[in-house]
């Protein structure tokens, strides 16, 4: 069974931007105007559009633990990155495709510095297969993996944990907290096919496989809400995951398995900063001792490499399959 699964063709698509590229910043300043205020938190966090050198970090480590896939789409907003130091084999199949192309004839609000709004339409990307996995360009793959880690015949391997969230519901509080704003858009995707937030299945932050068939029927389903969570520039507390919502979609269709392992690991902002959360060298180090551990999430790198000045050198390591034992001892 794994090996037919193997043999449709996977596509990864990553979503990048340069929020210190001059016209970026500019259109962005322009839509949020004098009034930041006005937008929630976590929306107008500058993080959000930070570019670190993450993408070249999550393209290594595709290159070198996920060499089937057929092409590696860089979702942009005109401006586009620096490929150049890439190998030839690596730059050829990586495709650029702007926003414009992702939203055409989807009456979208552009220019868009939303990536919920974005990720509406992300199967919509011309030439996209049916099966693809999605990447934010903070998410590393750290071993060798094969489509039987992302895909079985029947649909998409998820990652997550079953959570109850009805104590967030109508709590004005909980709904302004930065923190808590992925718990409403998961709510929200939920509510969208029926699910109850006292047990829906809460979405990791990890490499999400992904089908497009699946999008393009909810988005026949559902088309005034793909309308609406596309019309908003910024992220917005009314707005829901449309990677939540494929993903419930699909449990409710009995084509999702839920991984019984947990093969991913999530750095998050603020991890390492208190004692509380241990050392950051004691978290990476168990990282290098646990050969399960498939798929990093850094939110955060320049932050973490304060507390860990060789993260960076360790991280390069662990995405191309070097030695990493010695590196946190």
């Amino acid at each position: 069974m794994v090996q037919e699964a193997q043999y449709h063709p996977i596509d990864a698509v990553i979503t990048w931007v340069d929020g210190l590229d001059p016209a970026h910043l500019k259109k962005r300043k322009s839509v949020m105007g004098s009034a930041p205020n006005l937008f929630h938190e976590n929306a107008i966090n500058p993080h959000r559009w930070a570019c670190n050198g993450e993408l070249y970090f999550c393209l290594a480590s595709l290159e070198h633990n996920a060499p089937w896939l057929r092409k590696i789409w860089i979702v942009v907003d005109a401006q586009s990155p620096d490929l150049s130091g890439l190998n030839a084999a690596l730059r050829a199949k990586i495709q650029l495709v702007d926003h414009t192309e992702i939203f055409a004839n989807q009456g979208a609000i552009l220019p868009t510095f939303n990536s919920l709004a974005i990720e509406t339409y992300l199967w919509n990307i011309p030439g996209l297969s049916d099966q693809f996995i999605y990447f934010n360009d903070d998410v590393f793959l750290t071993s060798p993996c094969q489509p039987s880690d992302f895909f079985t015949m029947n649909g998409p391997i998820l990652r997550g944990t079953w959570a109850d969230f009805s104590s967030l519901e109508d709590d004005p509080v909980q709904m302004a907290d930065p923190v808590k704003f992925n718990h409403y858009m998961q709510i929200n995707a939920a509510a969208l096919c029926g699910v109850p937030s006292q047990r829906l299945f809460r979405t990791a932050h990890v490499a999400h496989p992904c089908l497009r068939p699946t999008m393009a029927q909810l988005h026949s389903r559902f088309a005034a809400a793909f309308r609406d969570n596309a019309g908003y520039r910024m992220r917005d507390i009314h707005q829901f995951s449309p990677q939540s919502l494929h993903n419930h979609a699909c449990i409710l269709n009995k084509t999702a398995t839920v991984n019984s392992v947990k093969d991913h690991c999530h750095i998050y902002s603020g991890q390492g900063v208190s004692a509380v959360d241990g050392t950051i060298a004691a978290l990476l180090q168990k990282i290098d001792d646990t050969p399960d551990i498939k798929m990093l999430c850094i939110n955060d790198l320049p932050q973490l490499e304060a507390l860990y000045p060789d993260i960076r050198g360790w991280l390069a390591q662990a995405v191309t399959g070097a030695p990493r034992s010695s590196s946190t001892k």
